[in-house]
């Protein structure tokens, strides 16, 4: 896996765009800022192997039940998805 960013780690909390916390440290970081090794990686949907990019900033949740099936941006947390399913 490509290097893990503060944005993209589940124990970093955005305070803005630009920065937030992390709770391992109570530290304020930079959210484009490398995490240290052995940081957990957040659930979102371009995490996910139901994720389908379009190659827009969008993209399309293959397992949806909806037709169409819904869009999804793949930033969007997905801890909470029951259809989740981690690609890496």
């Amino acid at each position: 896996m490509e290097n893990l960013l503060y944005r993209d780690a589940r124990n970093y909390v955005p305070i803005d765009v630009t920065k937030g916390i992390d709770h391992l440290t109570g530290q304020i970081v930079m959210a484009d800022k490398e995490a240290p090794n052995g940081y957990e990686v957040m659930p979102k949907c371009k995490n996910c192997k139901n994720f389908k990019d379009d190659g827009e900033l969008m993209g399309i949740c293959e397992s949806s039940m909806s037709n169409p099936k819904f869009f999804a941006y793949p930033d969007m947390v997905a801890v909470t998805c029951e259809m989740y399913s981690n690609k890496l």
